[in-house]
């Protein structure tokens, strides 16, 4: 069945209820969602204890963890994008409906774009209540320290670095099982008793659907770990939750279409979920990115003289599924992250990284092009802007005094296409939430 005929037959997606359990070594939240006469799941996620000392649970949290479940739902909606979203363990106002309206449309754009999905966003759902709200008033809680997410990437390393004179009251923060980011939380000076450890389980009756050919696709993961990190924050005291998301990734993946693989790490995105938070979480938590006014080149640049740990990342999603997680060296990713580093550390450290030289690799030439921006799109993956591409290449190639013998795709590059002299290096962005103290940091490391 297509999308229409998927609407039409199960018209209703009902989020039934929520959880939250304090058990003596973990807390457990649960959700309970249905599409009518389909399916039931009744995902959870553990938030481990450790050694931490955790809030009490209250209306507050309970609030945050309802809000929780309404991103936790997308995952399960997308299965058939029932028209209607029945809303029994809670409520939200007019405001709160046009919000989730727009995450719900711009944050599955890449699944509307795969999937042939022609609808304008005012169509897509419609939010009603069958629940009652809870109210809960601001307060000042007095809240210090910082939560900075990690993933196991570059950008995420860099954020640790920056922030490591902050160390003493900050703790990392992950969600699944990840030893890359593990280990780079270590190097970073995070070790596992200060890493905040976040079990996410997907019901397997969504695994079944997607087998069985109900609609599937790219949903936005930046935005469960908005709401993770801030109820995290909020029960461990944390005032910041430190994000690495930056100034590159607001750019569409598609030209001329609002479609971004990355639209819960935008600034649009970013912007949206402080005034929601301000508006109805109420726990004083302030998120923000710390990267924001930076480009993935000037992440790069900062990220290539942080050695210790060039032989541990990963951001590789096709290797993350192998043990140990490794570089493909076959995906977009992986071919990006070797090009906007390659200015700083090509050719024998980014061999010695990947195990290979990309720039090699002739069967990565459509992806080559599509990353420099001459293809119909971008690729899905988190990957930068053109014009850092191009520039990075561009770097590169010029540092080549044999031009004939240049790799195959830089020789590519240079009989086809322009060298760029758009220099990032030399930009930041203003557009930004970040404190100055930190702020102030930043540009110490941006200008060395």
């Amino acid at each position: 069945m297509n999308f229409v005929e998927l609407r039409e037959k199960y018209p209703n997606f009902i989020y039934s209820s929520y959880s939250i359990q304090d058990e003596r070594d973990k807390i457990v939240i649960g959700f309970e969602f249905e599409i009518e006469n389909l399916a039931k799941f009744t995902p959870h996620i553990e938030i481990l204890k450790k050694n931490f000392n955790f809030k009490p649970i209250n209306d507050k949290v309970r609030n945050i963890v309802f809000n929780m479940g309404m991103i936790e739902a997308m995952s399960y909606f997308k299965a058939t994008c029932s028209p209607q979203f029945l809303i029994k363990c809670g409520s939200l106002d007019d405001f709160q409906k046009e919000w989730f309206k727009k995450l719900f449309y711009l944050g599955l754009g890449e699944f509307r774009y795969r999937n042939n999905i022609n609808i304008d966003q005012d169509s897509f759902v419609n939010f009603d209540n069958y629940g009652e709200a809870i109210k809960v008033e601001s307060e000042e809680d007095l809240l210090s320290g910082i939560l900075i997410p990690i993933g196991g990437g570059k950008d995420s390393n860099v954020t640790m670095e920056i922030l490591k004179k902050y160390n003493e009251e900050s703790l990392a923060f992950r969600i699944g099982k990840n030893e890359v980011a593990d280990e780079c939380a270590r190097l970073g000076g995070f070790n596992d008793d200060r890493v905040v450890e976040i079990k996410r389980t997907i019901d397997k009756d969504l695994l079944e659907l997607n087998k069985r050919g109900f609609l599937n696709g790219h949903t936005p993961f930046s935005a469960v770990v908005a709401f993770n990190t801030y109820l995290c924050a909020y029960l461990l005291g944390k005032k910041n939750v430190a994000l690495s998301n930056e100034n590159s990734a607001n750019e569409s993946n598609v030209v001329g279409e609002n479609i971004n693989h990355q639209y819960s790490k935008t600034i649009e995105f970013e912007n949206d979920f402080r005034d929601y938070a301000d508006r109805y979480l109420k726990g004083n938590v302030n998120y923000f990115s710390l990267l924001r006014p930076l480009s993935e080149l000037q992440i790069a640049k900062l990220f290539s003289r942080y050695e210790k740990y060039h032989k541990v990342f990963k951001s590789c999603n096709v290797g993350s599924k192998s043990s140990p997680w490794i570089w493909c060296c076959n995906c977009p990713k992986c071919l990006f992250v070797y090009s906007i580093l390659s200015p700083f550390l090509y050719k024998d450290k980014l061999v010695e990284i990947f195990g290979q030289d990309m720039f090699e690799n002739t069967l990565l030439l459509s992806t080559f092009i599509e990353l420099c921006g001459y293809g119909e799109i971008k690729p899905f993956e988190c990957v930068g802007t053109y014009s850092e591409v191009r520039y990075a290449v561009s770097e590169t190639i010029r540092k080549y005094e044999d031009k004939p013998n240049l790799p195959y795709l830089l020789k590519y590059y240079y009989e086809h296409f322009e060298l760029s002299d758009e220099n990032p290096l030399n930009d930041y962005n203003e557009d930004h939430n970040v404190p100055k103290e930190f702020e102030d940091l930043l540009k110490q490391e941006l200008y060395k």
